[in-house]
């Protein structure tokens, strides 16, 4: 599966920005997704998780109430909605897919798309 990421930008702090993840292939449903930010310096930090059906989600801990993941399987398409960004938000954000269940840990994911910026601003 191929994945591109998008919709990062610049916003102010307690703003939002909503990135997508667009999948290729015809089986994105069997696909767990999540997606990782990252900045330099650093590995890939875990942000948020969905299962292949969409029914599960999983979220760090930082993020939760903020953030929200999900996905249209028909469009093989992912969100992640993000509210009330905060300057430590300020990364690189990565979506990524693996076969099987949803995982927080970076190294379970095969594939991963080419990471959008986002940039909050104080």
């Amino acid at each position: 599966v191929q994945l591109q990421a998008s919709g990062g930008g610049l916003v102010q702090a307690g703003g939002s920005l909503r990135l997508s993840c667009a999948a290729s292939g015809r089986t994105f449903s069997s696909y767990a997704m999540g997606w990782f930010r990252q900045v330099p310096g650093k590995e890939h930090e875990f942000v948020a998780a969905i299962s292949g059906s969409g029914l599960s989600t999983y979220y760090v801990d930082f993020v939760k109430g903020r953030f929200t993941i999900a996905r249209d399987n028909a469009k093989n398409m992912m969100y992640l909605q993000m509210n009330s960004l905060k300057p430590e938000d300020t990364a690189v954000y990565y979506c990524a897919a693996r076969r099987g269940d949803y995982s927080s840990s970076a190294s379970d994911y095969a594939y991963w798309g080419q990471g959008t910026q986002v940039t909050v601003s104080t």
